[in-house]
């Protein structure tokens, strides 16, 4: 049985979704490339009320927010890790996520439609972070954060 951490259920997904705040999105794309998922969802996002902090080395700003190489150097101030990255560099932010001071934390990580890594995710659980695996961030704002698009 997995970890009760792993987020499954609709309703679960619903109260992290209508508690979160801030979203640090790894991978995220800028607006020279406006069609991609790593661009379009965090938009979605954005628009549901939601902010949005990318961190991606080789962007300056996205979205109307500054850029980050990482989530170390953000320094805090989100509550969700958005993952747009594949599933082979799960461990890797995991790892990069539970090196973050205990104040400076998520409370969830978010994986992604197609991104899985469950060894990864139950070591994230084990360490108090709920998981969310295989689903899209902008799906869930749109249905749950009934704010209209800008």
């Amino acid at each position: 049985m997995a970890h009760p951490k792993i987020v499954e259920t609709e309703d679960q997904l619903e109260v992290i979704v209508r508690s979160a705040k801030s979203v640090a999105v790894i991978g995220m794309k800028g607006e020279a490339e406006p069609d991609v998922p790593a661009f379009e969802i965090p938009r979605v996002v954005q628009a549901r009320g939601l902010r949005v902090i990318p961190v991606n080395p080789k962007l300056e700003t996205a979205l109307g927010e500054k850029a980050h190489p990482s989530l170390a150097a953000i320094g805090g101030g989100f509550d969700t890790v958005n993952v747009f990255r594949k599933s082979e560099a799960v461990p890797q932010i995991a790892d990069e996520v539970l090196a973050l001071s205990e104040a400076h934390r998520p409370k969830v990580v978010w994986l992604q439609t197609g991104i899985r890594n469950d060894a990864a995710a139950e070591k994230l659980a084990a360490a108090g972070i709920t998981v969310v695996q295989d689903r899209c961030l902008g799906v869930y704002a749109s249905r749950y954060l009934k704010k209209p698009f800008v």
